[in-house]
Parts: C-alpha cells; sequence; structure tokens
C-alpha cells in the first residue's frame, strides 16, 4: 500500500522555488506514423518502402518489433541520424531484432531484491524506477520488459509489469533499514548491508520527469539522509536542450538546501555522432580551441553539468552491433569525453534480454575492440572497464589471450579471466575470478558453459 508522503517545511520551500518548463521534443511515437504516411514529412524517408512493408507485414504477429520494444525519436536525434548510419541503427526499427526471440525477462534477477514497489535493492546501493519511457527508445534496450510493459515475476510469485516507485514508500523503507543497521552496528542483521546511503534513479530516463518531480525526489531522499543521488539518463544524446536554466537553476537551490547529499550525473553516449557535428563530407570538424567540434546544445549540457563541483558526471554504454563496435569511434568517445570533464565509466557486453541476438557483440570482440580503443588514450582517458551484467553482479572481463596455460587442459586455444566486480547483499564474492577457455562466437555466459576451468566467483554454479 502506498504511503503517503509529507514533505517537510524546507522540502516545501525548496520545491516552491521550481519552475519548470515545456518542452517540445516534437517526438514521433510509433511505427504507425511511419507506416500512415502521417509523420512529418522531411522524416517520411527515415524508413525505405521496403522497410516500412516488412515492419507492417509483421504488425499483430509474434514478429512485431514493437511488441518487443516500442519505436520513438525525437526531432533533434532525427537531425542526427541524417548523417550517421550508426546512431540509426540506434533507433530504428528492423525485421532482424525479432527473428530469434531468445532471452531472460528478468536477466539480472531483480526482482528477487525488490522489497518494496520501484526499488532494487541488491547491492549497496538502491535502483528506484522513477519513470516508464525515455524521450526516444533505444532498440538495444536493456530495460525493454519495463519500457514495452511486459510482465515480469514479482518477488511475491505474482506475475505483472513492473511498478514505479512511490516516494512515502521508498523513505519508509530507507529509514527503517538504516535504523536496523544502526541498532546492528553497522550492519544489517538480515542481509549484513551496511546503511543505505547511494540512490540510482532510472527507467525509463528519469529527465522525462519535470523539475519539480525531480526535485521532490532529491528532496525526499536527502531527507531520509541518502548522501549520494545517481541519475541515469540518456537526454544528453535524445533531447540536450532538457538541461536549461530553469533545470540547473533547481538543481542549484538543491545544493543550496542540501550541501550534504551530492547528485551523480550518468550519461549515456553510445557513439560520438551523438555528440560532434560533421561537414558535407561526413568528417567531424576540428574546434578550434581544441578537440572536435560538438553540437552546440550538448557542448551547453555537458559543459553546464561540468561546472558545478558537487556534481560527477559519467558516460557508460554497451557495445553493440552495428552502432559502435568500431575502435576508431570508441577512441574518440572516450578522448572527448574526458576532455570535456565526463569520466568514462563502463562499457557493457550485451544483456541476454529478449532478442539480444540481433545486438549483442561477441564477448571476446567486444574485449578487442575496447582494448584497441584505448591505444593512444591517456590512463586518465582509458578508465572505462568492460563489463558483462551477470545475475550475480557486474562482472569485469579482465582479460583475453590466445596463449595456453601450460598443463591446463581446456586453455590450448587461450583463455578469459572474468572477475565478480558487485555482489549482492553485504558482497561475499565481490574480487573473485573466473578463467574460461576461449569462445570467440560466446555472447553470453551460457556460451562458456561446456569450457569453465576455475571458477571462485562462482559465475557458473
Amino acid at each position: 500500500m502506498q504511503k503517503k508522503y509529507q514533505p517537510t517545511v524546507k522540502e516545501q520551500t525548496f520545491l516552491d522555488s521550481i519552475n519548470n518548463t515545456k518542452f517540445d521534443r516534437q517526438i514521433i511515437n510509433g511505427l504507425n506514423k511511419f507506416i500512415d504516411g502521417d509523420a512529418p514529412e522531411d522524416m517520411q524517408s527515415f524508413y525505405s518502402a521496403e522497410e516500412i512493408k516488412a515492419l507492417a507485414e509483421r504488425k499483430g504477429t509474434e514478429r512485431d518489433v514493437e511488441a518487443r520494444m516500442p519505436v520513438k525519436i525525437t526531432r533533434h536525434y532525427f537531425e542526427l541520424a541524417k548523417k550517421s548510419a550508426a546512431i540509426q541503427v540506434l533507433v530504428k526499427a528492423n525485421i532482424n531484432e525479432t527473428l530469434d526471440l531468445e532471452g531472460a525477462a528478468d536477466p539480472g534477477k531483480q526482482m528477487s531484491y525488490s522489497p518494496v514497489e520501484g526499488l532494487i535493492h541488491k547491492y549497496e546501493l538502491g535502483l528506484i524506477y522513477v519513470a516508464i519511457t525515455c524521450s526516444a527508445h533505444c532498440r538495444f534496450c536493456y530495460r525493454e520488459e519495463l519500457i514495452a510493459r511486459k510482465k515480469v515475476e514479482q518477488a511475491d510469485g505474482s506475475v505483472a509489469p513492473k511498478k514505479l516507485a512511490k516516494i512515502g514508500d521508498l523513505v519508509e523503507y530507507i529509514t527503517t533499514h538504516n535504523a536496523e543497521v544502526a541498532a546492528g552496528n553497522g550492519r544489517h542483521p538480515q542481509t549484513g548491508r551496511e546503511k543505505l546511503r547511494e540512490i540510482l534513479m532510472s527507467g525509463g530516463d528519469p529527465m522525462v520527469l519535470s523539475n519539480k518531480k525531480i526535485g521532490a525526489w532529491w528532496a525526499a531522499l536527502a531527507e531520509a539522509g541518502i548522501e549520494s543521488i545517481r541519475l541515469g539518463t540518456k537526454e544528453s544524446a535524445f533531447y540536450p536542450q532538457r538541461f536549461d536554466a530553469n533545470f540547473f537553476d533547481m538543481a542549484d537551490k538543491f545544493h543550496a538546501a542540501y550541501p550534504g547529499t551530492k547528485i551523480r550525473m550518468v550519461i549515456h553516449f553510445d557513439h560520438p555522432d551523438e555528440f560532434l557535428l560533421k561537414d558535407e563530407d561526413g568528417s567531424y570538424i576540428p574546434d578550434p580551441v581544441g578537440g572536435l567540434l560538438w553540437h552546440p546544445d550538448t557542448k551547453h549540457a555537458v559543459s553546464e553539468l561540468g561546472k558545478r563541483n558537487w556534481m560527477t558526471v559519467d558516460n557508460q554504454a554497451p557495445i553493440i552491433n552495428g552502432i559502435n563496435n568500431d575502435p576508431d569511434a570508441l577512441r574518440i568517445m572516450q578522448r572527448e569525453l574526458r576532455q570535456n570533464k565526463v569520466e568514462n565509466h563502463y562499457f557493457f557486453c550485451g544483456r541476454d534480454i529478449i532478442g539480444h541476438r540481433a545486438f549483442n557483440v561477441p564477448i571476446e570482440e567486444a574485449w578487442r575492440i575496447l582494448n584497441e580503443s584505448q591505444k593512444g588514450l591517456s590512463g586518465i582517458e582509458a578508465h572505462a572497464r568492460l563489463s558483462i551484467t551477470h545475475y550475480k553482479g557486474k562482472t569485469e572481463v579482465v582479460a583475453v589471450t590466445d596463449k595456453p596455460l601450460a598443463g591446463v587442459p581446456g586453455t590450448e586455444n587461450g583463455f578469459v579471466i572474468l572477475k565478480l566486480h558487485r555482489s549482492a547483499e553485504d558482497a561475499p564474492e565481490k574480487g573473485l575470478i573466473t578463467i574460461v577457455g576461449r569462445n570467440p562466437e560466446a555472447i553470453w555466459f551460457t556460451d562458456y558453459n561446456d569450457r569453465v576451468i576455475y571458477d571462485a566467483a562462482g559465475l557458473f554454479v
């Protein structure tokens, strides 16, 4: 049952000071706009006649691509996509998405760690779902079950769509959990977890919410004792104009009211074409002051985020077939982001979501691509690691070698070293490793089931 939440006087004063902005993202929502010819005239050619015919024929069948992931695009992203084959792949529906629908409905087994609606408390932080959509939809989206409102098994065994978090319920959970931790001398008596001090706002994209709604979440979390709030967003790519004066005014007022709670913006650029300008020949344009020339709206958003010393900005992205499985593109992206105060955090291998085989790059190839991309980068520019989200937690692909381990069967063609970075509850297996024999075709852990050499991390239990 939802708990009614009453803001404190301090919260209400902050909330009353927030100004919303009405945005016109000029979103095209759904394939029917293209099928029926209702999209703006200049956007009709985004899909060829052959593509539209093939997609229309699958409407209402088990191969309907929008049953897997609805189509959505902003005018801003469309303008970028006109000059970029890579980011066209990112948002354009393709019949290949549903040729193989193998995959898990809840690959991270998150719902096993959902004590209240909309909260996943699996690791040392809590993840909350605060929105069920984004300004545009990535075809490879790892949250396709949420965006497409699919039913998944809940913690109580029922089957229903994932639900959004409610402020009252979440604040009560945080305060109760942290009180129990305090009573247990710094550890929760059941899970062994420490204080819940960090929350990741996710979805969907929290930046589709109004400033007042974002501010309401931030203030309530700060009042509950949360020390760090992450906000995961791809709005800097899909609609950077969202980061306007009213948003930063809200953020600055929040910091003035709650200086002890830090904001960590986790942005999502997959390819440099999402923020760099191109000339008529399709080449990036040198910036006279150094580096390459950015789209002015994107540059403004990232620059404003970087001005605030109480706010960090990190980028993370999956390596996806046809989009960024290119060392040169990733090298440019990592260099330009770090030059503009954005930390390169994680690159991800694909997940075993429904239809994942249409997007995933083989694990060992993804490692090669990232490793190759970081040649020529400084140590600071090359901080990003390659991760796979195993149901136990984020697992780094540490190394891939074609050299055998002398005397160790199964390593004749080389081996792969995996390290568990995250582990549920009090993280008993964090830092442990697994070694598997190479399989250049592997796109998920199950492709190594017959090649396990050493498994201290328990990834193949």
